[in-house]
């Protein structure tokens, strides 16, 4: 059975459709919540590979919240070790930063259903060539990142210049929230700061665009989700499990 390390940044941010798939593959998963333990030290030593989930800080938030230079460290050692690696939203900024890369304020915050474009070199690639000339999909973020030096830049959006890219054959990071499933939007849309946040910035009615625009567009990020990601999980290398019969 192979392992597999998460790290998550605060309750409501979990692996979503994400996780039905790796259990499906056989995958023992372990999370690394350092919301709750920031001094965490864990390792990749016996994982076959990591996913970096979202969050509300900065990736330059390294004075007030040190567990990101020890997240820092251990994506380093990830690509060291060429292990399949996915970064979604801070965690795509995480793999940026570690690849050299600027990490800064977006011109607008993405909250909510977004138009995403795959680029030119996205039709090759394996996890993200089925991708439509458009799709919608479900965005929450104010930073973004520069496009790292040798690394494809995979998907763009209007308002969001860098949305996906890939780093070798087994490195992802992802701007937008393909993961995400309707039960898990409508947590972040209680969770109290997430309501205060659009409000401030949209208004109130913003919440209520999302939760009707999300029946329209989820079934089609489901297919997406499946697709992308069980290619993720092709990067491992798993092989189908067959049933052997005892010999006479």
């Amino acid at each position: 059975m192979k392992k597999l390390l998460v790290f998550q940044h605060v309750a409501h941010e979990l692996l979503g459709t994400l996780n039905p798939l790796l259990k499906r593959a056989g995958f023992r998963i372990r999370y690394v919540n350092f919301a709750r333990y920031p001094d965490a030290q864990p390792s990749l030593y016996g994982y076959a590979g990591l996913i970096v989930l979202g969050g509300p800080m900065s990736v330059n938030d390294t004075n007030r919240l040190p567990h990101l230079i020890t997240e820092l460290k251990v994506i380093e050692d990830a690509l060291r070790r060429e292990i399949p690696v996915l970064g979604i939203c801070l965690g795509a900024q995480l793999i940026a930063k570690t690849l050299g890369a600027d990490v800064y304020p977006n011109r607008e915050k993405e909250i909510g259903w977004y138009d995403v474009s795959p680029t030119q070199e996205a039709f090759s690639d394996p996890l993200l060539m089925e991708l439509q000339k458009t799709e919608k999909i479900f965005q929450w973020h104010g930073e973004t990142f520069d496009i790292p030096k040798s690394t494809s830049h995979l998907a763009f959006s209007s308002l969001c210049a860098n949305q996906a890219f890939r780093y070798g054959t087994k490195v992802y990071g992802f701007q937008f929230h393909m993961e995400v499933d309707a039960p898990m939007i409508h947590r972040w849309l209680r969770v109290a700061e997430n309501r205060q946040e659009i409000s401030r910035l949209r208004g109130a009615d913003y919440l209520e665009r999302i939760d009707n625009e999300t029946p329209e567009h989820m079934a089609r990020l489901t297919e997406l989700s499946e697709r992308v990601f069980g290619e993720f999980i092709n990067l491992f290398g798993i092989e189908k499990r067959y049933l052997r019969l005892p010999t006479r």
